[in-house]
């Protein structure tokens, strides 16, 4: 049995309760699904640093450590690890509570994306400079 784990001490980015049509042939979550949840997760932040529109570059990596099932409650936390001139790589924590009876929560995955800042055009733009107020 895995132990237990205390979430960060930080607001999530996303929570997600995954459904019967997510497992896989074994009962389990679909990696897949994991994985497009921890980029809508990984999206936020770059996002809210790019100030607009941001598209997806590159999985550095990503490992999965326990399954997710079905009822667990799915928590992503993501930061900002780092810049380029358009680029914004972020990771990301996926977190799984579960038996509410008497909880659990475990860490089942975790992820670095790169992201790329994109304006209209969906061409790669300059980052914003932080001290640049919100539009």
């Amino acid at each position: 049995m895995t132990a237990t784990v205390r979430l960060p001490d930080k607001p999530p980015v996303l929570r997600v309760v995954p459904l019967p049509a997510d497992v896989n042939q074994h009962g389990d979550i679909f990696g897949g699904w994991i994985m497009s949840q921890v980029d809508i997760a990984g999206s936020i932040p770059a996002a809210r640093r790019a100030r607009g529109r941001v598209a997806t570059v590159a999985v550095n990596a990503f490992l999965f450590k326990e399954p997710v099932l079905v009822g667990d409650v799915v928590t992503f936390f993501a930061d900002v690890e780092r810049t380029g001139r358009t680029s914004i790589t972020v990771s990301v924590e996926v977190y799984a509570t579960r038996n509410p009876r008497e909880e659990v929560s475990v860490k089942v995955t975790e992820a670095t994306l790169t992201y790329v800042a994109v304006g209209e055009d969906r061409r790669p733009h300059p980052l914003p400079d932080i001290a640049t107020p919100p539009a």
